[in-house]
């Protein structure tokens, strides 16, 4: 028995076991891979939890960051398989495996391919058995910290120094909040130090390094350096307009919120809001709602917004009673009040797919309120328009059983079948998508959303799309590893970059405006007598905002690790990119005609300042050298 949880295990004792190096079960991490010898890496796949509702992706990049292969998993690819050639070499391969994963995923190369696996931070990473070891290295005077979060499975750590076998345990103990975890420091030494890592315990295991790097082996002899290669990105700008850029906006609280939240919103320049609206309270104060969503019109000029509408205390599943139908008459007066400037959408339900036994359930409240919405044709001249289904995900299945009855692609489609001429827009929100490489799922949604509703003929969508709600995690599911560093500043750009590619999208919303207790999951922060900061992320949404454009221009990019997205604006030409990567990038753009005329670079780092970066332009190409996680934006006068 014992011989079969290491060969099944996440780490293999190549002692027990001559032959194929294998890992499992992966959900969430990086594996690094270097050969020295022609290699074949294959990846094995099984079902963890409603795999048949989620369509996955993994990412196999080469030594320079280019994609050397990429495998799109079906919803119906529950169990499956992909290998991939590794060719020898002095740099590395990263197979990628993001998280959120819903399979469990197996992989096997050569026992001579240095392998290293990189964990998620604070989210399990693997699934492992009791007993599984690891190696890790700490370089001489690193003050290396290893932390762990219990999530049901691996309940402790241990780490033991192989040199003079000083042992370091970590018990991980369940908390209220998913973003609290354990952590022990380990003792600083001289010299280089490799450590052994036993997991006890089995199930799902979060466990990471900071303060060194965060890689672990399954033998000693594989923990060697990585080489990281400088890559190359081509651009090339066409002359075409492709769409609009969407709004981007925030969800914003409900309540009048203080002044000294002022400042910070205006440098985040929200051009669209999303709000809730609570029946139970409406019903009963019909003017609740007046005040702020004056103020935010008025004083902070959104009026692009969409409002859904729910009951306090999280009460997601509104049925059409007298107290629905009376919030309901209470925000279209609002909204009539408003002066008709804009247009408010309004989703009679948050994240129905989610939160209702079934689609017919939603479907009877939508009909309901649909009527109720058109029966008075001044609200229409109020800008009020419906949006539907604002689910829990668009492509993949909520966050609960039965989630293949409930994909929000599919709702929608029926609901448009059924009643089409009520449905002025499709909304809906992502979640989960955590992983950077993987934030082109983002424009995936919404050409799938866009080939739902139709295209006109001048290749605008029929029904305007908004994603009105996304962030990395949904709820409380958050770390801050993600939340609260620059990583935040990345995730954001690329996902914006990759939602606005092809012109569709008519709104993006950030959730949440603010911090709250048990969601700190906003673009700001609130230190406490109605004081507020902004966040990394909003520090990254101002540096955006600065060089937002109105059209978007077709440009091809032949880079995996950086987005572009290449915008318009009368005479204005703006390059708004990330790098998402850690490698340096050069960068060369065909299309922008040298000399730039008022042409200017920006880089925005990780310490969340914007600075000029030098940049040539010869031959009619313009040329840049991009430092790793770092946001960008060319802008110049086009005659």
């Amino acid at each position: 028995m014992k011989y079969f949880a290491l060969m099944v295990g996440l780490g293999l004792s190549l002692d027990a076991y001559a032959g194929p190096m294998r890992w499992a079960d992966i959900r969430d991490g990086s594996l690094y891979l270097q050969a020295d010898r022609p290699d074949n890496v294959t990846v094995r796949w099984v079902p963890a939890w409603q795999a048949d509702a989620n369509e996955e992706h993994l990412y196999l990049l080469d030594g320079k960051g280019k994609l050397s292969g990429e495998r799109k998993i079906a919803a119906s690819e529950t169990r499956g398989s992909q290998s991939w050639p590794l060719l020898p070499g002095a740099s590395r391969y990263q197979l990628e495996i993001p998280g959120y994963s819903f399979r469990r995923y197996k992989v096997e190369h050569d026992e001579r391919t240095v392998a290293l696996f990189a964990p998620a931070k604070v989210h399990f990473s693997a699934e492992t058995r009791d007993g599984d070891e690891l190696f890790f290295k700490v370089a001489a005077g690193e003050h290396a910290v290893l932390a762990g979060k219990f999530h049901g499975g691996v309940g402790a750590l241990q780490a033991q120094r192989i040199g003079d076998g000083r042992h370091v345990s970590l018990a991980l103990k369940p908390y209220r909040a998913y973003w609290q975890f354990d952590q022990v420091a380990l003792p600083v030494a001289d010299t280089e130090q490799v450590w052994r890592l036993r997991l006890q315990g089995s199930g799902k295991a979060a466990f990471w390094l900071d303060g060194t790097a965060n890689l672990f082996a399954q033998n000693p002899q594989q923990l060697k350096p990585l080489r990281e290669d400088e890559g190359e990105t081509r651009l090339t700008l066409h002359k075409d307009v492709v769409g609009n850029t969407p709004k981007l906006g925030i969800a914003l609280p409900y309540v009048m919120p203080p002044p000294s939240s002022y400042a910070v919103l205006d440098a985040i320049k929200p051009q669209a809001g999303a709000y809730y609206s609570f029946v139970d309270i409406t019903a009963k104060q019909p003017h609740y709602e007046d005040a702020f969503r004056r103020l935010y019109q008025d004083r902070f000029g959104i009026t692009h917004d969409i409002t859904l509408l729910a009951g306090s205390q999280r009460q997601a599943d509104l049925r059409a009673d007298s107290t629905s139908n009376a919030g309901l008459d209470a925000w279209l007066a609002a909204t009539r009040a408003l002066g008709g400037k804009g247009t408010h959408y309004i989703g009679f339900a948050d994240e129905p797919n989610l939160n209702y036994a079934d689609y017919a359930s939603y479907q009877r409240i939508f009909t309901s309120m649909a009527r109720q919405v058109r029966s008075n044709p001044d609200n229409a001249r109020a800008g009020v328009r419906i949006a539907m289904p604002a689910s829990s995900r668009l492509v993949n299945g909520p966050f609960a059983d039965n989630a293949a009855d409930k994909r929000g692609i599919d709702w929608a489609a029926r609901l448009l079948k059924e009643s089409g001429d009520q449905i002025d827009a499709l909304a809906w929100h992502e979640w989960m998508i955590r992983d950077l490489l993987a934030t082109r799922v983002y424009r995936d949604s919404v050409r799938r959303a866009a080939d739902l509703v139709g295209l006109d003929a001048n290749g605008r969508p029929r029904k305007a799309l908004l994603l009105d709600q996304t962030n990395l995690s949904s709820g409380s599911s958050l770390s801050p590893y993600d939340q609260e560093t620059h990583f935040t500043s990345l995730w954001w750009a690329s996902v914006v970059i990759n939602a606005s590619q092809d012109g569709l999208l008519e709104m993006l919303n950030w959730f949440q405006a603010a911090d709250e207790p048990e969601y700190p999951k906003g673009m700001l922060r609130m230190l406490g007598d109605d004081r507020f900061e902004l966040k990394p992320v909003a520090l990254a949404q101002q540096f955006i905002q600065q060089h937002w454009l109105h059209a978007v221009m077709r440009l091809e990019n032949n880079a995996f690790e950086v987005d572009v997205l290449a915008m318009a604006d009368d005479h204005k030409r703006s390059l708004l990119g990330v790098n998402k990567g850690s490698r340096v990038q050069h960068v060369s753009v065909n299309g922008a005609a040298c000399p730039l005329a008022n042409g200017s670079l920006r880089y925005f780092g990780a310490d969340n300042r914007s600075r000029d970066a030098p940049f040539t332009c010869t031959d009619g190409r313009v040329r840049f050298k991009l430092p790793g996680q770092t946001l960008f934006a060319l802008s110049w006068s086009a005659s």
